[in-house]
């Protein structure tokens, strides 16, 4: 029995894509960092549509080389077989999108930690467990990584398993032409056609574009290279023909690649071209491997590769298996993909990372009401915090399901302290009290001191919103979280909206759905809501219909403590408990207002403040997994 569909083997590097569009790489003034090496993009690619992947390759014994490894583990890829290298640096790669027929790159592998991929790296029992072993072709540049790609081959052919080829041609990579010629895909070279050639039979498919096709069949005529391939191969060839989509040839070539088998394309706008080729190719494996006729894993294929084109970077355009079911139902609406708003949100919402089914919030974000504390200073609200953050970490134990709401103001070395270890982590971004909502000044009018935040850090904001508010104050609360969900969206950063109507109107069992559907008519779609506890079940149930209605794939709700005694907040759980859309709480003046008081006042120590507020905070977290477990029981 194998656990792996697909283990891909060979360059794993970091993506530093320009953010300018339309510039010389000269020009760029900032990049963004991603995933990049054609086998890690597959491999993160096929994870998205729910193959079980792996990756073999070598990272750096540093910064980058441990990005790839936590990314591909976020993805969902299995990093047993990634080695880190002692010796040598991850790869780099700078990128940029200088217009649609020009996109620059530079490669910087020299002795790069992945190019001293050797036979020792593959572990024969590992290759044992995957239905399909997938290379690509720069790794078999070099006789130190040939070897073991060619051993991973012999492996997988020994145990029955598929084997599978992305030609991958880059001339620089095989020492054809200049570093500075990285974006160049075609140099004619009878060497790298032989040594092609001589790998071509030990494969059951070969993808490549027309380009890749020429070297490795050694002809710039397309039908005469692949008449080539096939004398020395009885692999499925797959060629790739860019806006006519591809076609896929089982056993003879025809007379005209329109001849061969194809599935749809899409006629969507390029925006860049870069990592197509791999979305492509993870499209591609689910169809193959999943055992669909080679029209229907073309058209996952050439779909994989739409989304490529549209948007920016390699590995964070490829869709989820879900946006891919969605986007092939419904067809195209707007030809420019990341423009497509429906499109989009089902892309963000379905490729987030982390489980967070659960939620035990320690909420600390409170400047307010430690401010008007009496002894209350800011040095010492952020040296409370800091005991807040050990409060979490001993309750926790590095366990999943833990987190913090803390602010960046009066809680900056908290932040800090607690960044990096895989807590749930809330800032807020609201000046505290404020109605119409204003954001705290540190953000900027424009909301661009977002761009300085950790990717793991979430955008909490409470607004103090009403049906039976003004047009006015509507308007106004509207367009400031209107442009504060864009801003986080622009920012990769999840977006936590908290609504509580109660402090400003009565209330009543419509009040919350319809402020909820009306943030969704507006095209606000949190990945989380903070809510106040509702009494009653069909108050619950109202609420949770409203937004799985607008968003099946939302994170969910937390419910809020608003200073309740640890009797009433036990009562709350216990309601909200019966809806599993509700993830847990997020409390806070429940577990720190004692031990708070009396700290900025001098009658306690760190010592004691951090034991007491452990002790309340384990408590409520006791008390929730038991409502939890209850309510979970009584369904069954």
């Amino acid at each position: 029995m194998t656990s792996l569909d697909v283990i891909t083997i060979g360059r794993s590097s970091v993506d530093l894509y320009g953010t300018q569009i339309g510039g010389r790489l000269e020009d760029m003034g900032s990049f963004s960092k991603y995933l990049g090496g054609s086998p890690t993009n597959m491999a993160a690619g096929t994870a998205r549509l729910g193959l079980k992947s792996a990756l073999i390759t070598r990272v750096g014994d540093e910064h980058m080389g441990r990005f790839i490894r936590e990314q591909l583990e976020r993805e969902g890829v299995d990093t047993r077989g990634i080695v880190t290298d002692k010796e040598r640096l991850t790869a780099l790669v700078l990128l940029g999108i200088r217009d649609r027929e020009q996109f620059p790159l530079i490669f910087y592998r020299e002795n790069c930690a992945d190019m001293a991929l050797c036979e020792d790296d593959i572990d024969p029992a590992f290759i044992a467990e995957s239905r399909c072993v997938t290379v690509t072709g720069t790794h078999l540049s070099h006789p130190k990584t040939e070897s073991a790609v060619l051993k991973a081959l012999r492996l997988a052919k020994e145990n029955g398993a598929l084997t599978a080829l992305d030609i991958d041609y880059r001339p620089n990579l095989w020492g054809l032409s200049g570093h500075g010629d990285g974006e160049n895909r075609f140099i004619a070279s009878d060497k790298v056609t032989s040594k092609l050639q001589s790998t071509l039979h030990l494969f059951d498919l070969i993808v490549g574009t027309e380009e890749e096709f020429f070297i490795a069949g050694g002809s710039t005529d397309a039908l005469e290279a692949l008449r080539a391939v096939r004398k020395v191969s009885n692999a499925t060839l797959v060629c790739k023909r860019g806006a006519k989509g591809a076609v896929a040839f089982t056993g003879e070539i025809p007379d005209s690649l329109d001849d061969g088998q194809c599935g749809p394309g899409f006629p969507i706008e390029v925006f860049n071209v870069l990592g197509a080729g791999d979305g492509f190719m993870s499209g591609l494996l689910k169809g193959w491997l999943t055992g669909e006729d080679w029209p229907t894993a073309l058209k996952y294929a050439n779909a994989c590769g739409a989304f490529a084109v549209s948007r920016h970077g390699c590995t964070p355009a490829y869709p989820s298996w879900k946006e891919l079911q969605f986007f092939l139902e419904r067809g195209i609406v707007n030809k420019a993909l990341r423009k497509d708003k429906d499109l989009e949100q089902i892309h963000w919402s379905t490729n987030r990372s982390g489980d967070w089914t659960t939620m035990r919030v320690f909420a600390f974000d409170h400047r307010i009401q430690l401010e008007e504390m009496d002894g209350a200073t800011n040095d010492k609200i952020g040296d409370f915090k800091q005991l807040c953050v050990q409060v979490v970490d001993k309750v926790s134990q590095g366990r999943n399901g833990y987190g913090l709401l803390c602010d960046g103001r009066l809680g900056r070395d908290a932040l800090d302290i607690a960044t990096g270890k895989g807590l749930w982590i809330g800032r807020p971004v609201e000046w505290p009290t404020s109605r119409p909502l204003t954001l705290e000044p540190q953000l900027g009018e424009d909301f661009g001191g977002l761009v300085e935040w950790p990717l793991e850090h979430v955008v909490k904001c409470l607004c103090f919103y009403h049906p039976d508010d003004t047009d006015e104050m509507k308007a106004d609360q509207e367009a400031t979280i209107k442009r504060l969900f864009a801003a986080t969206r622009r920012n990769r950063l999840e977006f936590l909206l908290e609504v509580i109507p109660s402090k400003v109107g009565p209330m009543d069992e419509n009040t919350a759905p319809a402020i909820i559907q009306r943030f969704y008519d507006i095209g606000v779609c949190p990945d989380w809501w903070k809510l106040e506890p509702f009494q009653t079940d069909s108050e619950w149930a109202a609420v949770v219909e409203t937004i799985e209605k607008n968003d099946k794939n939302t994170r969910g709700i937390v419910v809020l403590g608003l200073d309740a005694q640890m009797d009433e907040l036990k009562a709350s759980f216990a309601q909200a408990a019966k809806f599993d859309l509700v993830r847990g709480f997020a409390v806070g003046r429940t577990i720190f207002g004692d031990a708070a008081r009396a700290y900025m006042l001098g009658e306690m120590t760190g010592e004691a403040a951090i034991a007491e507020m452990t002790e309340k905070y384990a408590s409520l977290c006791a008390v929730w997994d038991e409502v939890r477990s209850a309510a979970t029981a009584g369904k069954e």
